[in-house]
C-alpha cells in the first residue's frame, strides 16, 4: 500500500486510506512518533508503521486509537510493543466485542481471512483516558488526549496538537465525530443525543484557527464542525 502523508503543521501529518477513506496521523516527537488509528487490517497497520519511519524518520512509539471501529483499530497488531491509548472502555468494547468487530469489517467488505487474522492480534490498549491527558514526546512537543464523548460511539478520544512554531496551526484529530466525505454515520453504537455536545467539546478545546481532521475525508476548519454540529442537532432533535 502506498502511503501519501498530507502535512498539516510542522511535524504534523495525516494520510487517507484507500477503500474506507479513513484517516491516520501522526506526530513526530523528540526519538519517536505517535501515531493516530491503525488502518482497517494488519496490512494497513504495517504499511503505516514503515511509512511514518521513512516520512518522518521516527519509530513509532505511541498509538492513540479515537474509537473502536475496525477501520481505525484492526491494524494495531502491525504496532506491538508500543503504548496503545484509548478512551475509558474501549479496552473492555475490543476485548469482549472481537466477534461483532470481525463481522463488521467483512460486512464492510474486508475478507474474511484479513479479518480474522487482525481481530485474533489485536493489540489492546494499554492506558485508558478519562477526561484529559497530556503525553510529552520531547524536544518541547506534547499532544492533548481528550475524552469528549460519547457520541459517534460511547468512546470518542480527540489528539489535540498544539501548534509548536510561530504561526503553527493547532491540529486536532476528530476521529468519527467529524465526517466531511460523507454524513456522519450513526451505528447502533452511537449516542446520538450527546453529539452535539461532543462536538462543542472538540470546538472549545481547538477553537476558531485550529485545523480539524475528521474520520474521513479532507480536513475542515471551526465553521464546518460547528455546522455539522448544527445539522447534527437537527437530525437527532427526537432522540
Amino acid at each position: 500500500m502506498d502511503v501519501r502523508w498530507e502535512a498539516l503543521a510542522p511535524g504534523v501529518v495525516r494520510a487517507r486510506l484507500p477503500r474506507w477513506d479513513a484517516t491516520a496521523g501522526a506526530v513526530a516527537g523528540a526519538t519517536g512518533a505517535l501515531m493516530v488509528d491503525t488502518g482497517s487490517s494488519l496490512a494497513e497497520g504495517a504499511a503505516l508503521r514503515r511509512a511514518v519511519r521513512s516520512h518522518l524518520g521516527l519509530p513509532v512509539v505511541r498509538v492513540v486509537l479515537t474509537h473502536p471501529h475496525f477501520d481505525h483499530v484492526l491494524g494495531t497488531a502491525a504496532f506491538s510493543g508500543v503504548r496503545v491509548y484509548g478512551a475509558v472502555g474501549v479496552e473492555g468494547v475490543l476485548r469482549h466485542g472481537r466477534e461483532a468487530l470481525q463481522n463488521d469489517a467483512v460486512r464492510h467488505g474486508l475478507s474474511p481471512s484479513a479479518a480474522a487474522q487482525a481481530v485474533d492480534t489485536l493489540v489492546l490498549p494499554q492506558h485508558a483516558v478519562s477526561g484529559e491527558l497530556t503525553v510529552p514526546l520531547g524536544g518541547g512537543r506534547q499532544v492533548l488526549l481528550a475524552n469528549v464523548g460519547p457520541g459517534h460511539t460511547g468512546h470518542d478520544l480527540a489528539v489535540l496538537v498544539p501548534g509548536q512554531e510561530p504561526g503553527a496551526p493547532t491540529v486536532v484529530f476528530c476521529g468519527d465525530l467529524v465526517e466531511e466525505s460523507g454524513e456522519p454515520q450513526a451505528g447502533r453504537d452511537a449516542h446520538p443525543a450527546h453529539w452535539p455536545a461532543a462536538l462543542d467539546r472538540l470546538l472549545a478545546l481547538g477553537g476558531d484557527d485550529a485545523v480539524y481532521v475528521p474520520g474521513h475525508g479532507t480536513a475542515v476548519d471551526a465553521a464546518y464542525v460547528r455546522a455539522q454540529r448544527d445539522e447534527l442537532a437537527r437530525r437527532f432533535a427526537s432522540c
